[in-house]
């Protein structure tokens, strides 16, 4: 308990400096198109706001939510002495009678090829949500049959298709596509993978499902039903009942190699020993992130956070591959490509948490994992328990979601949000670099929990 009270005064000390200041908005004179907004920041002093009392958290920091009005909403911060007016605009929304989207199908096949690399084939005409059939590279051809609005519709088989962003592809000139061959695979067998590379004539879009089996679909192949290649792979007896870690695929000319990592035997005493882990501080250098009421920056603590988790995971016998050492800028494909390239077998992005317009950041608090792919689920379920177990934040759910760097077939991939910077009972715990600590140890307990199994 005296611990407890020293680190509590420890972090009221340290935030004594924080007299009045707000961090969101962002500035005067905003347009916010939600049924409320919020103010975020801290207060050294009572505080009002249009003449109603605002709870101050004790490390100075509030979080206030203002209901608004369409046209221009003013609000009267008081702090003791010093006052400041902010004007909020929600804007009046017409009434507009637009066509739901609608397919126009083309008389004729059309042919393009893409442009963008990673270009998304989609299920839906929608940019956006858990639709992703597979990720195409650049210069492979499409057949396409229509269009609905910003997306074609392209031709997999009969009564299949997928949707592509008009962005990512060009058409081809007086060019039509004829179905490929497919002559078969060789099977290459080392020490870490199932590798299966497939000879086709030409590429052709495909897909990796995961199941048991796994399916390894090739589309636009002659002599085969529906021009559909289907390759069945027993996962479940491969991998002598364990669980997924890792796949990818990709052409390389006309042939298209499969990776399946093969299962890993863990040592009982040290599980993570040997394993390669990638771990991302979330932001940096000009990307901030969010800021907490205080006006701490997410990319800060997230840089705090993944270099203890660093130290965990090498106590542990971990390899650590980190995405970014200092505040610098790294792209979200770059920390992909950075635990690719050392071939990680999960990558782990740390987060801070936000909320939109709208919504009441103290009435959301907690940890929260997000995975895309569902050989992550069972990894980010752990991770969650563990941590809400032993911080004592509020189980905010693991969640599917279209994140870029969780869209990493290579690794377990998840992204966790530790707490949320705008909630003042969250941020005052986030910004004690105990909990940091703690956090990272729940993290590295997590992964160990993981491969224990």
């Amino acid at each position: 308990m005296k611990k407890l009270i020293f680190l509590l005064g420890l972090v009221l000390l340290g935030n004594s400096c924080f007299a009045f200041n707000i961090v969101y908005p962002k500035k005067n004179d905003v347009t916010v198109n939600a049924q409320s907004t919020f103010f975020i920041g801290s207060s050294d002093k009572p505080l009002k706001i249009n003449g109603k009392d605002v709870t101050i958290h004790p490390s100075g920091g509030f979080a206030y939510v203002v209901p608004l009005n369409s046209g221009k909403n003013t609000f009267v911060i008081q702090s003791g002495d010093e006052r400041q007016i902010y004007v909020i605009t929600k804007p009046i929304i017409k009434s507009i009678c637009s066509l739901p989207p609608q397919f126009i199908p083309y008389k004729e096949k059309r042919y393009y090829y893409v442009t963008t690399e990673g270009a998304p084939l989609r299920s839906t005409p929608v940019n956006a949500g858990i639709n992703r059939m597979a990720h195409l590279q650049r210069n492979l051809p499409l057949t396409v049959d229509g269009e609905n609005r910003g997306f074609y519709r392209v031709v997999l088989a009969e009564n299949k298709f997928g949707w592509i962003s008009k962005a990512d592809v060009k058409t081809f000139a007086d060019c039509k596509l004829e179905p490929a061959e497919m002559f078969g695979y060789d099977y290459i067998d080392s020490e870490d993978y199932f590798t299966f590379v497939f000879h086709l004539s030409s590429q052709v879009p495909y897909e990796m499902i995961e199941g048991d089996p796994f399916l390894m679909k090739f589309y636009n192949i002659k002599d085969n039903p529906d021009n559909t290649y289907v390759m069945d792979f027993p996962i479940k007896d491969a991998l002598s009942g364990r669980k997924l870690i890792g796949y990818s695929g990709e052409y390389k000319g006309n042939d298209f190699v499969l990776k399946i990592r093969k299962p890993i035997i863990t040592n009982d005493k040290k599980p993570l020993r040997g394993i390669t882990i990638a771990v991302d501080a979330g932001h940096g250098g000009s990307e901030i992130g969010a800021i907490g009421c205080l006006g701490h920056k997410e990319k800060d603590i997230t840089l705090s956070i993944a270099k203890n988790l660093e130290t965990e995971l090498k106590k542990r016998g971990a390899h650590v591959v980190m995405t970014r050492f200092n505040d610098i800028y790294t792209g979200l494909k770059d920390r992909v490509n950075i635990a690719n390239k050392h071939e990680s077998v999960v990558f782990v992005s740390i987060h801070g948490n936000a909320l939109p317009d709208g919504m009441d950041p103290n009435k959301i608090s907690g940890t929260s994992i997000y995975y895309y792919y569902n050989q992550s689920k069972p990894l980010a379920d752990i991770l969650l328990n563990t941590m809400t177990a032993q911080l004592g934040t509020n189980n905010d759910k693991v969640r599917q979601a279209s994140l870029a760097v969780v869209r990493n077939t290579n690794a377990l991939s998840v992204l966790i949000e530790t707490a949320y910077l705008i909630n003042p009972d969250d941020n005052a715990k986030l910004i004690n670099p105990e909990f940091q600590k703690n956090c990272a140890k729940a993290i590295a307990d997590g992964l160990e929990e993981y491969f224990s199994k």
